[in-house]
């Protein structure tokens, strides 16, 4: 069977080899050699990047709804379904080629969420960036087993200046039961207080 998926170069077998590149590295989360490391923190760096561009699909998809909504109501008709995330996302790789990435269809929706509630101004830019970067460090920490800081939503803190606030996992003296730091859960978009 896996050998057939990694002949194939479909799309749908590059999507499923994103998810088993995900699930075996989030698997090594306890192994501390180098190379373990290493991939995980390639992982980071592309789970990263999806929950970013999935932030910023949240934000645009939420425009186009809103409109086709707007249509179908002047219209008479039932509005459309609203749109969802998806836990696969083309990125563009280094060598130039596109690259899929898988995050669980869990996370992906708390980002697209998070994105969709700051497009209609629910959160603010800083109530987006501190949620994004609270999920981001609940993925990195539990899932992938790297407690190092990586941002996300570099272009909302570059374009506020807020740089978010301080993660519960770089509090000093903030340790869970197994020495690492603590993280804290990603608030939940629907629990977050507008403006």
């Amino acid at each position: 069977m896996f050998s057939k998926l990694f002949q194939d170069d479909s799309e749908s077998a590059r999507k499923e080899r994103a998810k088993l590149a995900y699930e075996k590295i989030s698997s090594l989360k306890k192994e501390g050699g180098r190379d373990a490391r290493s991939a995980r923190m390639r992982m980071v760096l592309l789970c990263r990047a999806h929950l970013d561009k999935t932030f910023v699909d949240g934000a645009e998809k939420n425009v186009a709804y809103e409109v086709l909504a707007m249509q179908a109501i002047v219209a008479g008709k039932d509005k459309p379904p609203p749109p969802q995330a998806s836990e696969y996302q083309q990125l563009p790789a280094v060598s130039g080629d596109k690259v899929w990435v898988y995050l669980p269809q869990e996370y992906a929706d708390l980002a697209f969420s998070l994105g969709a509630s700051y497009q209609r101004t629910e959160i603010t830019a800083e109530q987006a960036i501190d949620g994004m970067q609270a999920l981001a460090d609940q993925i990195f920490s539990l899932e992938l087993g790297i407690y190092d800081p990586f941002m996300v939503l570099q272009f909302l803190r570059d374009e506020t200046g807020y740089q978010g606030t301080p993660s519960s996992r770089m509090d000093a003296g903030d340790e869970s039961a197994d020495g690492a730091p603590a993280t804290q859960a990603a608030p939940s978009p629907s629990t977050s207080t507008p403006p």
